[in-house]
């Protein structure tokens, strides 16, 4: 095959892997076989020269746009409403979403962050993040259950060379929520001492 047909090709199967990604972050379920077509789709990308391309594509573009939908819909509410939005938000991107995104994005392995670290740590950066709920959490009547589960889950997910400033504003909301909750004050002693810790 010419390479400039090869080169449509790839992007055509590229683009059936972006548009299924959406629909899964949109709420729609994957057809019966698609998964087994998305994962052929991928094992063939990643030998091509947009293989190298698929991680940093799925980290920096499908994450952010999938999100983005997520962030949009939370921030339509404020107060304890916002965190039972949140809460829901969470438990579909949690048990639907996630799950079904592994598995499409199975064939990739061995990268320094997997799937799952990439799109937990996309959800704490992108969603949790953004709403600054330090106030909303202090003042909530009841925090939901789930809103806690995804603290102490997106906590136990760490970035590679060390906590970095976002760990520590997630580090912070777990503080309100788990008490008592003994945080990572011997690190922040010693950056203190550094004069590093901003």
């Amino acid at each position: 095959m010419p390479s400039h047909l090869l080169q449509l090709s790839n992007t055509s199967v590229w683009n059936s892997v972006q548009s299924a990604v959406i629909k899964v972050f949109q709420g729609g379920a994957l057809q019966s076989n698609e998964l087994y077509t998305l994962n052929e789709s991928i094992r063939w990308l990643l030998k091509t020269e947009m293989g190298s391309f698929i991680t940093d594509y799925f980290q920096n573009q499908l994450l952010t746009r999938g999100l983005s939908d997520v962030l949009d819909q939370v921030l339509l509410h404020s107060g304890d409403e916002q965190l039972v939005v949140l809460a829901d938000m969470w438990d579909r991107f949690f048990t639907e979403i996630l799950p079904t995104l592994q598995a499409i994005f199975y064939p990739v392995q061995g990268q320094e962050l997997t799937v799952r670290q990439m799109a937990l740590l996309a959800f704490r950066d992108l969603v949790l993040l953004k709403l600054h709920l330090e106030e909303t959490l202090c003042g909530a009547a009841s925090v939901p259950p789930a809103v806690t589960q995804m603290l102490l889950v997106l906590q136990g997910v760490h970035e590679s060379g060390g906590p970095s400033l976002e760990y520590y504003q997630l580090e912070r909301l777990v503080e309100i929520v788990v008490s008592p909750y003994l945080s990572n004050v011997l690190h922040k002693r010693n950056q203190l001492l550094l004069g590093q810790y901003h």
